[in-house]
């Protein structure tokens, strides 16, 4: 399927939006990279952190009220969106809210679910007076005009219009799936089913949920009140509102091509759940491509973050078996590679790889050390690791499996409490 840029069209519905970002989620299956930081924060394509692609669609659609509701290990988080997103002002009826779980409705404080984040700050949401709110995961990589989903959700007269990707069929087994008519009205909404239904235009495909909810302010303070009096709820959005207004009410699906962000050269609709070790790893290593399916280089559709003054990036050494240089990668500012070969990999800021070694596939986040003599191929190294000189990793299964985390796809994760470790048993 190949896909023309779309016209972002900036009607006003936007301004009248807030949108609502949960960012409260651990991230389990990213194992060890989010034992310090929660998924929404974890670095991605060398510069940005998961959370921006939210944050920036948000913004270059248009909308200028956003809060955004952290729970777990929320620091790394926090002080990312206070550098890099500080830039609202309320005098230009702008806001950014960071809303941590705070006891403001129950002594228990924490939140019980995606739908309680967002009561437990109505107060706050009402003050602001948005006619719409745009209800948004945190964790998903993709850009997306939500302006068009807006006017969607505005035409149709839905209680709720929920953002949906068209999967093949028995692949939607892992999500919940949106069974519509033929006016994409919702008739049933299907979490994890073993026989998903196709789409009426296209039974091979499946409509699967996206995690992006739009409603009407007051509709959806009347629902989450009632769903917060429920004691057999589990105050989800995905679990308990939307299959309610599924049954009781008006849900319309909002198909991602037709507001998916894109600069002419992508062959498909990029979306991305990056929550395994192999799909960071893969949708990172995407990037190296000559045409990859995300452009981040797209000067129209910007995925804003905390730029981080550094220096640039730095190759040094030309000599025969010392040379310093990186070919299909991205190497971010404050990176020097020094007399080594760097490929098809991805160097986040002040990345410092030392002579002689052979760099493939390699996903580095901030502040990473590559000793000499070090081979990595196919790996991901968490932040402010020190690897040790002549470390092999990436080659050897058995041996990378039991000394640091081996992916089913192959992917190895090294962290640094794993080389202590190491270091501890020798």
């Amino acid at each position: 399927m190949s896909l023309r840029p779309q016209q972002h069209s900036h009607a006003p519905l936007a301004r009248h939006a807030m949108a609502y970002v949960l960012a409260g989620g651990r991230g389990t299956r990213l194992m060890e990279l989010t034992e310090r930081r929660v998924k929404p924060a974890v670095f991605f394509g060398a510069k940005s952190r998961i959370i921006d692609f939210a944050l920036s669609n948000a913004l270059n659609s248009g909308i200028r009220r956003i809060g955004v509701a952290t729970q777990y290990k929320a620091h790394s988080l926090i002080r990312h969106m206070q550098r890099g997103w500080n830039f609202m002002r309320a005098e230009r009826n702008e806001s950014f809210d960071i809303l941590p779980a705070s006891q403001r409705v129950a002594e228990s404080g924490w939140y019980s679910g995606t739908a309680d984040a967002v009561y437990q700050n109505l107060d706050i949401i009402e003050a602001y007076g948005p006619r719409y709110m745009v209800v948004l995961a945190g964790d998903h990589v993709y850009k997306m005009d939500y302006e068009l989903m807006l006017q969607q959700h505005e035409s149709s007269g839905a209680d709720v219009t929920v953002g949906c990707i068209e999967v093949p069929r028995m692949e939607a087994t892992g999500f919940g799936v949106m069974h519509v008519d033929g006016n994409d009205r919702i008739v049933s909404f299907l979490e994890k089913p073993a026989d998903p239904p196709g789409m009426p235009d296209r039974p091979d495909m499946a409509l699967a949920s996206m995690g992006i909810y739009v409603f009407s302010t007051a509709l959806l303070a009347a629902e989450l009140r009632r769903d917060a009096a429920d004691p057999a709820s589990s105050h989800d959005f995905g679990k308990d509102l939307v299959p309610h207004l599924v049954r009781n009410g008006h849900a319309v699906a909002h198909r991602f091509t037709s507001s998916c962000v894109t600069s002419g050269a992508e062959a498909e609709a990029y979306w991305r759940d990056v929550g395994t070790v192999d799909a960071y790893w893969q949708a990172n290593i995407d990037l190296t491509d000559v045409v990859p399916s995300l452009d981040l280089y797209d000067r129209n559709w910007p995925i804003w973050t905390y730029s981080e003054v550094t220096p640039p990036a730095k190759f040094v050494f030309n000599d025969d078996g010392r040379r310093g240089s990186a070919v299909d990668s991205l190497v971010s500012g404050g990176c020097i590679v020094s007399g080594s070969q760097v490929s098809r990999s991805v160097l986040c800021s002040n990345v410092r790889v030392h002579s002689f070694c052979d760099l493939q596939g390699a996903v580095l986040l901030p502040g990473v050390v590559v000793n000499r003599n070090v081979r990595l191929t196919n790996v991901v190294v968490d932040s402010d690791v020190r690897l040790p000189e002549g470390l092999v990793a990436g080659e050897d299964a058995a041996q990378d499996a039991r000394r640091f985390r081996r992916s089913e796809k192959g992917v190895t994760l090294i962290t640094q409490p794993m080389l202590d470790a190491l270091n501890t048993a020798d």
